[in-house]
């Protein structure tokens, strides 16, 4: 069943504008929030547990406290970037509701102290950066942004930046280093953005949709966030489902809803006449589900866990018995290798030989080895590089080998796909 909190007006044309917004209560969150204690906010978000929405899960209150007092300027940054494949939920909340992300993040800054916080926006949305800047243009005509926030004596100016299309910037330490004009790389941590972040200041990075959460958190209170969900993983989640399903699209559904209700009920089931084969449940780099799994799988961190997946960006890829596994895995692998930065050994080379290895197997040059040396290298690139990107590569190719290794071999030997029957070169 859809709970719709964060989505609940975004049916509505005018929710895009100021006065669309506001006259559904918007900014009245941020009203009550400059009339209290900053620590008191970071209290309230801490208590009701509210998870990173984009990727990691980290608890955000938590992440806010690690701020030093060393009286430096701090900065708010919010990771717009979604460059994780099967991931849109960012992109519909700023094209429906630029405004709730304005008044997240103005909470949010009041909270940690920031005068001053970017919106950084993955290049391809350039439709979405118009609409952001347009909102935070009627924020600073309305005097919502600026010098005086709403007549308060709270200062914070806010600006948008748009990434050049590289994946590899989603991560926080290479956002940053994007945001100060240099490339965009991984950096090793400690010290963290909180610590040392962007120009060398305590730095919060939190992802658009953990940023609009905290307006809920302050209306509803923490029980009332934390009614939604479950007791490690409280309050509503964005997922995004695209693949072989009816209605395929954003669907807001409490943490801990059952993964089959949300494709059956909210997406409307499989296509007719199809039966269901896998589920990517956290976005590309989440190791694959079987349908056996999906059938005990609850959508929160701790389910997901348990069963040696991730629930990642909430990007939910339905497949079904129409689909190769060895041509999914190869669409993953070119992704991967071809957004690998560079810097670290196993995760430039090694997604490069991944990659060659399951094209090597599509365009009929396999060798059954090959299915082994994929494994033995998808191993060898975990947890050695600074950021996760090897891991993100690796996680697919482990999990699809390991699961639906009979069409891998029948691929190998009969040189074409055990589903389509048809070889690589012909489709």
């Amino acid at each position: 069943m859809e709970a719709k909190i964060i989505t609940e007006h975004y049916d509505k044309d005018e929710f895009v504008t100021l006065d669309g917004y506001k006259k559904y209560d918007g900014y009245k969150m941020l009203e009550k929030a400059l009339k209290m204690l900053p620590k008191d906010i970071i209290e309230q978000v801490k208590s009701a547990g509210v998870r990173g929405r984009g990727g990691a899960g980290f608890p955000a209150g938590m992440k806010w406290s690690f701020l030093p007092e060393n009286g430096e300027p701090r900065y708010l940054v919010c990771n717009a970037d979604e460059g994780e494949p099967g991931t849109f939920k960012d992109r519909l909340m700023m094209e429906r509701a630029p405004h709730q992300l304005i008044e997240g993040m103005l909470i949010s800054a009041y909270a940690v102290k920031s005068e001053k916080s970017y919106i950084y926006i993955r290049g391809e949305y350039s439709h979405i950066i118009k609409i952001v800047e347009k909102a935070i243009q009627e924020a600073y005509d309305a005097g919502i942004l600026g010098d005086k926030v709403m007549g308060t004596d709270f200062k914070h100016h806010m600006d948008v930046y748009s990434g050049a299309g590289a994946y590899i910037c989603g991560e926080e330490t290479a956002l940053l280093s994007s945001l100060e004009g240099k490339k965009g790389q991984p950096k090793l941590k400690p010290p963290f953005p909180a610590i040392e972040g962007y120009l060398r200041k305590p730095t919060i990075v939190n992802n658009v949709e953990t940023l609009a959460s905290v307006i809920y958190i302050l209306r509803d209170g923490i029980e009332g966030y934390r009614k939604f969900g479950t007791e490690k993983s409280p309050g509503t989640k964005l997922f995004s489902v695209s693949g072989n399903v009816v209605k395929p699209g954003t669907y807001e559904v409490p943490l801990g809803y059952p993964l089959m209700d949300l494709i059956n009920n909210e997406c409307g089931g499989l296509k007719p006449g199809r039966k269901l084969k896998a589920v990517i449940p956290g976005g590309s780099s989440a190791p694959v589900l079987t349908a056996e799994e999906c059938e005990k799988a609850t959508m929160d961190y701790e389910c997901m866990q348990q069963m040696g997946s991730m629930l990642g960006s909430g990007a939910v890829i339905v497949i079904d018995d129409s689909n190769c596994m060895v041509d999914l895995l190869g669409v993953l692998l070119h992704f991967y290798h071809h957004e690998s930065c560079g810097q670290c050994t196993p995760c430039r080379e090694g997604t490069g030989w991944i990659n060659k290895l399951v094209h090597s197997i599509l365009i009929g040059k396999g060798r059954l080895q090959d299915i082994d040396i994929i494994e033995q290298v998808s191993s060898n690139m975990m947890g050695k590089t600074i950021c996760a990107l090897s891991d993100a590569a690796a996680m697919p190719a482990l999990s699809f080998v390991k699961k639906f290794r009979n069409e891998f071999e029948f691929y190998v030997r009969e040189g074409r796909s055990m589903v389509s029957g048809r070889a690589y070169a012909e489709m």
